[in-house]
């Protein structure tokens, strides 16, 4: 009797540890705080942990797991299993998805954004760039146009930006240095401090951002129509952890990508519904440019796409076509809409 009790004790305890192992638990690096940025990686934890039955779950780490711009290094070496970065941190190890962050690219919408995003991700040659780093990736994170912050006397026409202090990252920033602006690429982190300084007179941001990381508080006035272009901030996963998944886990994480970034949108739709109290509410002046200041700008971002073209073209990536997917993904999707 007693060698049968121990013999199940044995069992039990055997397939108690079997259990424990079979469950799957994620890292997840994110930066900041919770916010709109990050509500459909919050989303699709939730997913994922409802359609397994809790056997697969993510931490969300806000800055506990790495530093922002550190993000895709800590997915190559496995250090998580998800992260998210912008392209902006650093172009040269994610050539292909700057396309989309080049300025006055025409997106007008979220739903847009998401658009172009997807085809560009879909791409062969973004997949192998990637993989580079053995990451894949898994969402966008769709982003409003970034429209920016200032100090002093507004900025109202393209010669007033002459020697402007912006913090700009990526294809946005070359556009505003193409007009005499001054970029520079401090951290979302460290945006507020600089303003504060006075080390930047202007911060470039999505609306949550500027709310989040609180350049509205520092802010005088906002361009609430210059729609420069915006960043491409991708969540990706380690390749090697997307590859141990079970088939249900991973079908849990994959079935699970549009439903959360649908809840990203809505979530950020009431964001930008009541984004014109905020700024009443913090006496911050709209900027409203003339469609011939507009187009002034336009004007300038021409040659930026050109030669993002031929840069890339000579690195061997397919550039054109990257940028030809662009257009024709953004014009099915306004004639959709």
């Amino acid at each position: 009797m007693k060698h049968l009790t121990t013999t199940l004790s044995v069992a039990a305890l055997t397939a108690a540890f079997a259990t424990e192992a079979m469950a799957t638990e994620w890292n997840v690096s994110l930066w900041g705080k919770r916010r709109e940025f990050t509500e459909h990686v919050h989303k699709i934890a939730e997913l994922v942990e409802e359609k397994t039955g809790g056997e697969f779950t993510m931490n969300i780490s806000y800055g506990g797991l790495s530093k922002n711009t550190e993000n895709l290094d800590g997915i190559s070496i496995g250090a998580f299993e998800m992260a998210q970065f912008c392209a902006g941190y650093h172009p040269d190890k994610n050539r292909a998805i700057t396309v989309l962050e080049l300025p006055f690219l025409g997106v007008e919408t979220l739903e847009q954004e998401r658009a172009v995003s997807r085809a560009v991700y879909a791409h062969p040659a973004v997949a192998e760039e990637m993989a580079q780093w053995n990451a894949k990736l898994l969402m966008t994170t769709p982003m409003p146009q970034y429209n920016i912050v200032g100090t002093g006397d507004a900025r109202d026409t393209l010669e007033s930006f002459d020697g402007m202090r912006v913090r700009a990252t990526g294809g946005i920033g070359r556009a505003f240095e193409s007009v005499g602006a001054v970029p520079t690429s401090v951290t979302a982190t460290e945006a507020y401090q600089a303003m504060e300084a006075g080390v930047v007179d202007t911060v470039s941001f999505a609306q949550h951002a500027h709310l989040s990381f609180g350049t509205i508080n520092e802010a005088d006035w906002w361009t609430a129509n210059l729609n420069p272009g915006t960043v491409n901030c991708p969540v990706v996963v380690n390749i090697d952890a997307y590859d141990m998944l079970s088939d249900e886990e991973r079908e849990a994480l994959d079935s699970s990508v549009e439903e959360a970034l649908d809840y990203y949108i809505e979530t950020y739709g009431k964001l930008l519904a009541k984004w014109d109290g905020v700024l009443d509410e913090k006496g911050v002046e709209k900027v409203v440019y003339s469609d011939e200041e507009l187009a002034k700008f336009a004007e300038v971002a021409k040659p930026i796409h050109t030669a993002w073209i031929e840069e890339m073209s000579g690195q061997g990536l397919p550039a054109q076509e990257l940028y030809d997917l662009v257009t024709s993904t953004l014009a099915e999707a306004k004639a959709g809409n």
